[in-house]
């Protein structure tokens, strides 16, 4: 559950704020928040004291929607008055209808996911906003629910792929990326406004500008093509400019990410790709319709380690998809460990209301299912692990995350292979200099002495 609290003005009407599920939901969020703020809204820490509350929900699969669900209850158990948004709120029920309505008919109002126009109409209806808008109360960049030195910035939304497993296009629709100026001038204010980390997502970064032919842009008065080499390029270089890292989330291999590598190999780029793969074996990846042959994976991520030998590759997979053979599974072990992935997630597949995997013949026995995501997770994190130790007694710039007291008990951060809340982090031991102190939000150096599961463990140099 993700909060903020604004205070504009003692008798503003408060609204209670949760956001559940991915960054790309979290960026909704923050677009609504925004709004919120700038009409001159509270928004309340808690559900009793707020005049209504809005839930931003996920629905992709059967944990969050539970999660989802239940936290639409608990907030109509404490208030009363309950706005539902996000993936969630367009999801039909079985037999038809919507599944938040069906479930708790008493919400005010359902909206799908990127709605900040609906979610707004629907507030205005039930909690007339103040007459009086704060607009100067509102920051350039806006309201964001991460900590300060680093957010998200949302190239895209929506995805022209269609999955066998995945709803998400039925929720979000078809790819529509953003203007590249907006895109630019957004990242632009979060460097204005102390960001040092920004991490760029959207449901295919890869696929940026497909919708629009690449058409080309303007941007401080310059031509700049809305495609993503162009994009990330601009990043790069803007952020150089305020000292800060640009990381690259759900990137799909296609060919044309090889030409983003040079980028990270100059430092215009942080060298992590997060490349939801999902399978390594040819007929697993056709029967989910992925897009990118999986047939050469091996050799692009050679290609890349060629190119910048310092890139991390961060992925995702999914175990006991429907029709699965012990020879795939095999496969797709046998892949993580020649690969190398830095860092591995696994889901045991898991049927979603809607999808065109549940269809398929063969599906694999839960039982089975979750055994193979243990064995999966296994086999990845003995992987991991020796890649970590191959920084043991190197010296890396490390983004400070946590760190009490100025340091001198040590503290918490990130080195570039390090994505906020899905990776390790960096646990940096008490500085030997007295002189030394450590503050969130700023870089340090810092000699990696140890690796410790997941995380490294370093001193600050």
């Amino acid at each position: 559950m993700n909060e903020s609290s604004i205070t504009p003005g003692a008798h503003a009407p408060k609204v209670g704020f949760v956001s559940l599920g991915c960054p790309k939901a979290l960026t909704d969020s923050e677009l609504i928040l925004t709004q919120l703020s700038a009409e001159g809204y509270q928004t309340s820490k808690t559900f009793a004291g707020a005049d209504l509350v809005i839930v931003n929900t996920c629905g992709f699969i059967d944990d969050a929607v539970r999660e989802s669900l239940d936290t639409i209850g608990e907030a109509l158990a404490e208030n009363g008055k309950v706005i539902v948004t996000g993936c969630l709120g367009a999801r039909e029920a079985d037999g038809g209808g919507n599944m938040v309505r069906q479930v708790h008919p008493s919400v005010l109002a359902v909206t799908g996911p990127h709605a900040t126009h609906e979610v707004m109409e629907a507030v205005h209806q039930h909690l007339p906003k103040p007459h009086d808008p704060f607009v100067d109360l509102v920051p350039p960049q806006g309201i964001k629910l991460t900590p300060r030195h680093y957010a998200y910035l949302k190239i895209s939304e929506g995805c022209n792929h269609r999955c066998t497993f995945c709803i998400i296009p039925s929720m979000r629709g078809d790819l529509v990326s953003r203007p590249i100026g907006d895109v630019l001038t957004e990242a632009r204010k979060l460097f204005e406004a102390g960001v040092k980390e920004l991490l760029v997502v959207s449901q295919d970064t890869s696929a940026y500008g497909v919708d629009v032919k690449y058409r080309t842009g303007f941007w401080d008065g310059r031509p700049v093509k809305t495609r993503m080499l162009d994009l990330v390029r601009e990043l790069g270089v803007l952020a150089k400019g305020y000292g800060a890292w640009v990381r690259l989330h759900y990137v799909y291999p296609y060919p044309h990410v090889d030409e983003v590598i040079p980028l990270m190999a100059e430092g215009l780029l942080l060298p992590y790709l997060d490349v939801p793969l999902q399978h390594s074996h040819p007929d697993v990846l056709r029967r989910m319709k992925r897009p990118a042959s999986g047939e050469r994976n091996l050799e692009r991520i050679a290609r890349w380690r060629e190119m910048c030998p310092e890139i991390v590759v961060r992925s995702t997979f999914i175990a006991g998809f429907p029709g699965e053979t012990e020879a795939e599974f095999q496969h797709l072990l046998d892949f993580v460990k020649e690969a190398r992935i830095d860092r591995a997630g696994c889901f045991a597949y898991s049927p979603v209301q809607g999808a065109a995997a549940n269809e398929l013949a063969d599906p694999v026995p839960e039982a089975l299912r979750e055994d193979r995501r243990v064995r999966f997770m296994a086999v990845a994190e003995a992987v991991s692990v020796e890649r970590l130790r191959g920084r043991i007694g190197s010296t890396m710039q490390v983004l400070v995350d946590s760190a009490p007291g100025l340091g001198k008990k040590g503290g918490v951060g990130r080195s570039y292979a390090d994505a906020p809340e899905i990776d390790g982090v960096v646990r940096l031991l008490p500085p030997q200099k007295i002189s030394k102190t450590l503050k969130v939000g700023d870089f340090t150096r810092a000699h990696v002495v140890a690796a410790e599961g997941h995380d490294l463990v370093a001193m600050p140099v």
